[in-house]
């Protein structure tokens, strides 16, 4: 049956389309693109029956081995439980992107639909497209409980749904709420920086549980013991696990949570959608230029050149929510580093000063990028009066000062507790970073900014010497370290990093080679 032009059906249908071309499906014009599809296709449906094999394991061996049910119930509910971050932070994004960021909700309102269905069907897109990552995942399970007859598996399905459909219509009070505070633009860089934390939680957690709370995590679970018995208030039967039960089979759980879900959906259009058009009415008119300052117009001649360029560029990285979140996801993986310093010492030196010099090679590389390859105005650079080769030093500086700054305590303090160890990092992450943005300088193509998160396609090459480079110099810096404390085989580690600080060094070469090969 096809959805009349129109209908709610029709525009749902349209937003599940958006959805899987995000996810690759996209591109039916040129060949190229075709290809790229079909290709997407293939890796999609190789996972696909990866996944099946894995759930095909894991149904088989929970109903071999006839594990208890509270334990597989309170494995459902502690998985519901991590992914319920990331699905809010992926419901905020994709609120804001929808209602704001799209920019076809004016064309849509002007149209004779009704506004009360295009929020239903935006908020159920919202939906669809939250729980189609996690169906991807557990949906196999679901497949396999089918064939083998246990059917309590498929309720996994309205299981993933309901709570989707309850974290999307958080992540909608969330973000009108945001918009009602803080305004449309301050409300996208919040959505961007929590986007960025969701995707680096389950590593900060699981590297935070490695190195500090492993102990403190074990107390827990001993003090929790009781709490857990039957009787308890956290036994079998408290409401705690009801997503478990839900997700497992159990009929009243599952019934009571759907119903929760579409009341809370319900509930959701129902309140918040006069401040929904409200809110796009204020984003399509919000006035784009900037008040003029008071007391009139003041020019400002004090600054130097390169500091001058060095400010532009900050301001132009700090003015883009989108480049902030994908800049911040990398410096997120510092954290748990830092933790390891404090806790172990300096037994953790030689592996903290290679990890910082791989984050700070990387980070410097996607700097780079932004401030030398996807300038906005090179045209108007090259018409300047003044020395190409002093903005091209001041570029090179906005680029290295950040990365340096953020590892600036990490490296005092390995300074502090070891000297010659922390010169020796410091030289090897200012060798990282200055290194990085040379391959970059060199290497790099004219692209745009929107192109960042797909910027390793358009240049392959330099790609791949970026990641050599971090990779070289961080091996260079974990042996270099480890030779220090270990005199009964410094021989054979400082062999090893004259070799790989000849590997950085012919990276630098080959970019060099390549920059005047291409002048």
């Amino acid at each position: 049956m096809i959805a009349p032009a129109g209908s709610a059906l029709w525009l749902l249908r349209h937003e599940v389309k958006l959805f899987l071309y995000g996810a690759g499906f996209g591109g039916r014009r040129g060949t190229g693109k075709r290809r790229s599809n079909k290709l997407n296709i293939l890796v999609w449906l190789a996972a696909a029956a990866l996944l099946h094999g894995f759930a095909f394991a894991i149904v088989a061996g929970v109903e071999r081995h006839g594990a208890p049910p509270q334990q597989l119930i309170m494995v459902a509910t502690g998985i519901l439980a991590a992914a319920l971050p990331m699905m809010l932070s992926s419901g905020l994004k994709a609120s804001v992107e929808v209602l704001f960021t799209r920019g076809d909700l004016d064309l849509l309102l002007s149209s004779p639909l009704p506004s009360r269905s295009i929020f239903t069907v935006r908020l159920a897109g919202i939906t669809v497209g939250i729980a189609g990552v996690y169906l991807f995942f557990l949906s196999p399970l679901a497949h396999v409980g089918l064939v083998l007859g246990q059917f309590h598996w498929l309720a996994i399905y309205p299981g993933v749904l309901s709570m989707a459909a309850v974290t999307a219509a958080l992540a909608m009070l969330l973000t009108l709420g945001l918009v009602r505070l803080l305004g449309v633009r301050r409300t996208r860089v919040v959505a961007q920086v929590l986007g960025a934390l969701s995707g680096a939680l389950l590593f900060l957690v699981s590297q935070l549980y490695s190195t500090t709370l492993r102990g403190l995590t074990d107390r827990a679970a001993n003090w929790l013991a009781p709490l857990l018995a039957p009787g308890a208030p956290l036994g079998p039967d408290s409401m705690l696990w009801l997503p478990g039960h839900a997700l497992l089979g159990a009929p009243g759980p599952l019934l009571l949570l759907s119903l929760a879900s579409l009341a809370a959906f319900l509930l959701t259009v129902h309140f918040t959608h006069g401040f929904f058009v409200h809110g796009v009415q204020q984003a399509v008119s919000a006035v784009r230029a900037t008040q003029a300052p008071a007391g009139g117009m003041r020019f400002d001649f004090g600054r130097s050149l390169a500091r001058t360029v060095m400010v532009k560029e900050w301001r132009l990285i700090a003015r883009d929510p989108q480049l902030i979140s994908q800049v911040l996801l990398q410096l997120l993986y510092l954290l748990p580093m830092c933790a390891l310093l404090f806790v172990k010492g300096p037994d953790s030196l030689p592996g903290l000063a290679s990890a910082l010099a791989f984050l700070c090679a990387s980070l410097t590389a996607s700097l780079a990028w932004i401030i030398i390859s996807a300038e906005d105005a090179p045209d108007l650079l090259l018409a300047a009066p003044c020395s190409q080769r002093t903005i091209q030093r001041a570029k090179l500086a906005a680029v290295a000062l950040p990365p340096l700054l953020v590892v600036a305590l990490p490296l005092l303090w390995i300074a502090l507790r070891h000297p010659l160890a922390g010169m020796l990092a410091s030289l090897v992450v200012t060798a990282a970073v200055a290194s990085a943005a040379l391959i970059v300088l060199w290497c790099g193509r004219p692209s745009a900014r929107s192109d960042f998160k797909v910027r390793a396609k358009g240049n392959f090459f330099s790609n791949l010497l970026e990641t050599l480079n971090a990779a070289a110099w961080a091996g260079f810096g974990f042996l270099l370290l480890s030779s220090i404390d270990s005199m009964a085989r410094a021989m054979p580690l400082l062999l090893g990093a004259a070799g790989a600080f000849a590997a950085a060094l012919l990276m630098l070469l080959v970019a060099w080679l390549a920059r005047t090969r291409a002048g």
